[in-house]
């Protein structure tokens, strides 16, 4: 397939506003697909890298964007992830070398419209609205199988483009390998904001409350001795957590696969600050000593497999009960089961006092929704927080000069891409603007003045006094006295708080 196709369908989807149109050009695409080019027509059309990452930074962009274009169109989709390969896989000295050329050569061959595409594409600019939920949909159409099937596969592996290339390809039935297996990690069940324990209540009736844990998220694998850990965002950080691993090993199933987070604690057993916490993930080197000097507790607060039996499909109060068997009261964050708002308040200022961010209200009859923010989970903070996207920052003044200081703070938008709601430089400390200016400088993407604009990949979680209604931003809403709690490593963009989670916190 030409690049020019792509090129010309991800133009059309960006410029057609309704959701099931959008569908239907994608599903033109896909159909089109050679089985070989389906995962990588995926990759690009939601903005991603079948290589992840690899390692092409905006200074060599700009040399490349110099490139004459062709004037005619001869790149296939096979010769662009050749070359994202090629790159990928350079290393050490002559390394620089060997990207630049490689892309200068790409880049020569393509068009003025496909140059324009590839740079967005690298630069993580491609947001023409086909969001992963578009993408889920218009895979399930072209390959005649009911969405759901398609999006509970992509939530068990956490890869849409393996999915989508079995499929269409093989049909519905190839589906049904994508179920929850040990050492391949699936995406964490997620959480849906309320204000108070008492709407909590309300919604979920009788539910069971624990305290929220303000520590990093964890997958751990287990089967015999070997043990696997895996992050948020599906990465594999066994290395860095050697306490998590030994944790698991004392565990009597030899099967098993535990959600829980890791925190580090102060000698008292109140939490440290989440980016404390957060030193110890990524690390490879020197384990032991930073072992030594932060150690980390696992808490674990679902299971998913036990004794070679998938669990997601149980409800949440038969996997405690499972639950409970296999992880003692000290690793399980401390629970109540409650309808009394009364007792559910309490137990909440309980949380509070013991340096928690509040708790975490779950119904009982719930199962496990991988991937999803559904409402049989509801977290109950003291402060309203929201898990937001930079989209630039301003050069700051007096002693803040030459930092990039104030944030403009954008929630995502159902067409794959931001909406601002108010900028801030409340909360930052010293050491995080020296290291918020390095950071977002790497992904400035263009300087107006005293504002750069950046790509929208940092997440930042806003604390906020309510919200108020402004004709000045497109969301027609605005924070009030929004300052920065914490950056989350953890998080991708796409994992950041949608304009309808804030709309549905308004209160006129």
């Amino acid at each position: 397939m030409l690049l020019q196709r792509v090129v010309e369908t991800s133009a059309r989807v960006a410029q057609t506003p309704g959701r099931l149109a959008k569908i239907d050009l994608l599903v033109d695409l896909l159909q089109e697909a050679q089985p070989g080019e389906i995962e990588h027509v995926i990759a690009v059309l939601t903005g991603a890298l079948r290589q992840s990452k690899i390692g092409v930074g905006h200074g060599l962009l700009q040399r490349i964007a110099t490139t004459m274009p062709a004037t005619r169109s001869a790149v296939t989709l096979a010769d662009v992830d050749a070359v994202f390969a090629r790159i990928a896989g350079a290393s050490g000295k002559g390394s620089a070398k060997v990207k630049q050329t490689a892309l200068q050569d790409l880049f020569s061959r393509a068009t003025a419209a496909e140059q324009g595409f590839l740079f967005r594409l690298l630069m993580g600019e491609v947001r023409q609205g086909a969001l992963e939920g578009v993408m889920i949909e218009a895979v399930a159409r072209a390959a005649s199988i009911e969405a759901a099937r398609v999006r509970r596969a992509t939530m068990m592996t956490g890869d849409l483009t393996v999915v989508a290339k079995a499929a269409l390809a093989e049909g519905a039935a190839a589906l049904d390998r994508f179920t929850i297996q040990l050492f391949r990690p699936i995406q964490p069940m997620l959480a849906q904001t309320a204000p108070d324990v008492a709407q909590a209540l309300g919604q979920l009736g009788r539910a069971a409350l624990e305290f929220k844990l303000d520590g990093a998220r964890i997958q751990v694998h287990k089967s015999g001795s070997e043990v696997r850990v895996f992050s948020r965002l599906l990465n594999d950080v066994t290395t860095a957590l050697p306490e998590v691993v030994e944790t698991a090993r004392r565990l009597r199933p030899s099967t098993v696969i535990l959600d829980g987070e890791a925190i580090a604690l102060r000698a008292d057993g109140t939490p440290l600050p989440f980016q404390t916490t957060m030193r110890r993930f990524g690390r490879k080197l020197e384990v032991d000593q930073l072992r030594t000097e932060l150690p980390l507790r696992p808490f674990f607060f679902d299971v998913l497999y036990a004794g070679e039996r998938a669990l997601i499909d149980e409800p949440y109060e038969r996997r405690f009960e499972v639950l409970a068997d296999i992880v003692g009261q000290s690793e399980r964050p401390a629970r109540l089961v409650t309808a009394d708002v009364a007792e559910a308040q309490a137990f909440y200022d309980r949380a509070i006092a013991a340096g928690h961010e509040g708790v975490m209200a779950k119904a009982l009859e719930a199962t496990y929704e991988a991937g999803s923010r559904g409402s049989a989970w509801l977290k109950v903070k003291a402060v309203d927080t929201l898990d937001l996207v930079v989209l630039a920052a301003e050069w700051g003044h007096g002693r803040r000069k030459g930092k990039l200081s104030n944030l403009h703070l954008g929630a995502r938008d159902s067409q794959g891409g931001f909406v601002m709601l108010g900028k801030t430089f409340k909360g930052l400390t010293d050491e995080l603007l020296e290291w918020q200016t390095a950071r977002l400088l790497e992904l400035a993407t263009k300087r107006e003045g005293h504002i750069v604009r950046v790509r929208p990949e940092l997440v930042v979680e806003i604390a906020f006094n309510g919200l108020q209604a402004s004709p000045q931003y497109s969301g027609g809403l605005a924070l009030r006295f929004a300052r920065v709690v914490r950056y989350r490593p953890d998080k991708t963009a796409i994992q950041a708080d949608t304009i309808e989670t804030v709309r549905a916190l308004y209160r006129p």
